[in-house]
């Protein structure tokens, strides 16, 4: 179907256009920028803010589903409920299991994924891949993760992960001081996969070494790595000062204080902050009690946390971060929108058909109103949310032919 949205306001991380129009045809962005009075369905969007959809590169699940499972219909669940928060793309995210690979989880991620593809008319969300959060993490560092999890980086294991994955493997985190890490990260980095340092307790040094080796994403900064000291400043001060590593900002106001994420927003700046959730099932849900992989996690003022009290995942959702780090950081919507859609595009490698609004860029969209409440998330041209007013404006019965 084509159609085009007239007159919005158009911001991406390259622009910011205060009226213009986006063309789409099938599932891509024909044209952008002033209306160019081609044939096909006209929908009046000047009241509104349109942006590229946002790309989650860290979640766990949400909506009361989860990502790391051996259901292939649960990961089908969510990437249907996602654009409720304007997600467009993400990674299937993959922990551990207790002493041993998570073989089932990520054959069933890749079966997802494989699924999606054949079925690329259903209105969702698109998986662009599997992210593998360890086990090669550290033990004192490892947050939420159980001990039973973890395992040392092994040569075989490095090629029984990417023959399980198939290619889909985008991004993987690692702690470099643990032993065989750096023989990892070269394989890894030599296929094409992202690696990140994170849950790790290496100090400067280590962080900087293995930085050299190639790795070019941070998971969740602040958060289960050694803190960031005037003597001993850890890995943050590695991260900050390599300029090809991106740098996860978990964007609630509570892994990170408000002060603390302002911080790295001004070290990193604008190109290398990648905004997550990393959310748990429970994100979308006001009182909920649900699993992080076998373990019960509670939604307690706004944050996930073990029984023990342990801060786990967040129940954070990305329309809500978005007007977060607009509050609690000094950026303007543009940077916004290059935090949470091009910069994580860039580790999950899709930069070069998502995350824009560029003419031959996926139809990948977000629609907020001026007060930044979202009123509609469209998927590779097809409408997959809408409030009752943008489901009405978007309806065929009510759009006026050219």
């Amino acid at each position: 179907m084509r159609f085009t949205l007239q007159g919005a306001h158009l911001v991406d991380a390259t622009m910011d256009v205060e009226r213009g129009s986006v063309v789409v045809d099938g599932t891509q962005i024909q044209a952008v920028g002033q209306d160019d009075g081609a044939e096909g369905l006209r929908i009046d969007a000047s009241d509104s803010i349109i942006l590229p959809g946002f790309i989650e590169v860290h979640t766990h699940g949400g909506g009361g589903f989860n990502l790391h499972t051996t259901d292939v219909e649960e990961v089908r669940s969510y990437r249907r409920w996602i654009p409720t928060t304007g997600v467009t793309s993400f990674l299937v995210t993959v922990v551990g299991t207790p002493n041993a690979l998570p073989e089932a989880q990520l054959q069933t991620a890749v079966a997802a994924i494989e699924q999606a593809h054949q079925n690329s008319s259903e209105p969702s969300a698109e998986p662009i891949g599997i992210f593998l959060e360890g086990p090669y993490i550290s033990v004192k560092k490892r947050g939420a993760h159980p001990p039973i999890w973890l395992r040392i980086p092994d040569e075989k294991e490095t090629e029984r992960i990417l023959k399980l994955t198939r290619g889909y493997l985008r991004l993987l985190t690692i702690a470099p001081e643990l032993p065989g890490a750096h023989d990892m990260i070269r394989r890894l980095v030599e296929e094409g996969v992202t690696v990140s340092i994170g849950h790790t307790d290496s100090d400067y040094e280590q962080a900087r070494e293995a930085i050299q080796l190639g790795i070019t994403h941070a998971t969740h900064c602040f958060n289960a790595m050694r803190q960031l000291e005037h003597r001993d400043p850890g890995p943050l001060a590695a991260i900050v000062q390599a300029e090809q590593v991106l740098g996860e900002l978990i964007g609630d106001g509570v892994h990170v204080h408000p002060a603390m994420m302002d911080m790295l927003v001004r070290m990193l700046g604008s190109q290398r902050t990648v905004v997550v959730t990393d959310a748990l099932a429970g994100a979308g849900m006001t009182d909920a009690t649900f699993e992080f992989a076998g373990q019960q996690a509670r939604v307690i003022c706004g944050a996930a946390r073990l029984e023990d009290g342990t801060l786990t995942g967040s129940v954070l959702t990305m329309d809500q971060a978005l007007r977060n780090m607009l509050d609690m950081t000094p950026i303007s919507l543009s940077d916004a929108s290059g935090m949470l859609s091009l910069n994580p595009a860039r580790s999950a490698q899709v930069k070069d058909r998502k995350a824009l609004l560029r003419a031959g860029y996926d139809a990948d969209l977000v629609i907020y109103d001026r007060s930044l409440q979202l009123q509609a998330t469209i998927c590779r041209g097809q409408v997959c949310y809408a409030t009752d007013a943008w489901r009405q404006r978007l309806s065929l019965d009510t759009i006026k032919e050219a």
